[in-house]
């Protein structure tokens, strides 16, 4: 399991933000978000949750490690609106979504 900073450098470094953009998006200093980034210091809920909605991941995905925390907001609002629909629109959505992984996985396998 990577740890809390592991994650956040990942996340602002997915995001194209530097350290110093962040410290400023969250109201913070540099070097307290180089701090977290090395595990040197853990940060408050509140500031976790601060850092969190700025990168556009969930709080799981930056301090746990179950299933949520592999999927950003977008991804997991998406996944409750198909768990919403009724059974034959849900298995309509899954079908196709599996046609296109099956698509993908083909190429990538004939791309190597």
């Amino acid at each position: 399991m990577a740890s809390f900073g592991k994650k956040v450098r990942e996340c602002w470094d997915t995001k194209g933000i530097s350290q110093n953009e962040l410290a400023k998006l969250i109201e913070a200093h540099h070097s307290i978000i180089g701090k977290y980034e090395r595990d040197e210091a853990s940060p408050s809920i509140e500031a976790a949750k601060k850092i969190a909605d700025t990168l556009g991941v969930t709080l799981d995905a930056l301090v746990g490690d179950g299933i949520n925390a592999a999927f950003d907001k977008i991804t997991l609002a998406r996944m409750q609106a198909v768990m919403e629909m009724d059974e034959s629109k849900k298995n309509v959505l899954i079908d196709l979504i599996d046609t296109y992984i099956r698509d993908y996985r083909a190429k990538k396998a004939y791309a190597s």
